[in-house]
């Protein structure tokens, strides 16, 4: 299993940060989907910048954001307290969850748990199943075989992950790449709700990038 890696947070400044800050699409479905299940103690498992842990906050969640960033963290302490609302911020690794069992209705992680290799995933998954109640559901995405970037020649960890190698935050970070069959596999111990794939086009500046990832619906059973 390869040690985890943190995204280097020092180097998202100016448009690239404010990105980083504006919640995506999906999120404003699952506020509405899990607010109409009754669903309050919400994790951003992998927040970042926490864009969603106070978005999440801001609905009425009990909103908790987790990074293996430090910088990621303080930040986003920092935007929650000018944002004046309360969230529960924990630095750690996603493969030993720093949270007691059962402990949420919902777990929101977008673009994160693919920063792992197959072993990894695995163990992943198992805590995600150790820390949601019965009936929680997880929104989470990986990043697709589709993508261009598992075309690129970067070091491989096995048959599903490349070390990523390029400059930027994400520079030496490993990557998850996955099929259809392979999530079907990977999450046979959860109801299946959703399994989509999308292609995100992200222009920044003029600079225009594209990329595969599958987006899926888990329900804790």
């Amino acid at each position: 299993m390869v040690d985890s890696k943190a995204w280097d947070w020092d180097k998202v400044k100016g448009d690239h940060e404010r990105h980083w800050q504006e919640p995506v699409i999906e999120s404003y479905y699952l506020i509405n989907r899990w607010l109409g299940q009754n669903k309050k103690d919400f994790l951003d498992l992998g927040c970042g910048l926490g864009r969603h842990t106070i978005q999440f906050a801001k609905a009425g969640f009990k909103a908790s954001g987790f990074d293996l960033s430090e910088a990621s963290i303080t930040r986003t302490g920092e935007y929650a307290r000018k944002a004046n609302v309360a969230v529960d911020l924990k630095v750690g690794d996603m493969l030993s969850l720093p949270y007691a069992d059962n402990s949420f209705d919902c777990v929101y992680c977008r673009n994160v748990i693919s920063h792992t290799d197959t072993a990894g995933m695995r163990k992943i998954i198992s805590e995600l199943k150790r820390v949601l109640r019965k009936g929680g559901e997880c929104y989470l995405t990986l990043r697709s075989k589709q993508a261009w970037d598992f075309q690129q020649d970067w070091p491989i960890v096995d048959e599903n992950t490349k070390i990523r190698v390029e400059d930027g935050p994400e520079n030496g970070i490993p990557h998850f790449y996955a099929d259809y069959n392979l999530i079907q596999d990977l999450f046979k111990d959860f109801d299946i709700v959703k399994i989509f794939q999308v292609e995100d086009f992200i222009n920044r500046g003029g600079n225009i990038t594209s990329s595969f990832h599958w987006h899926v619906l888990i329900c804790h059973n």
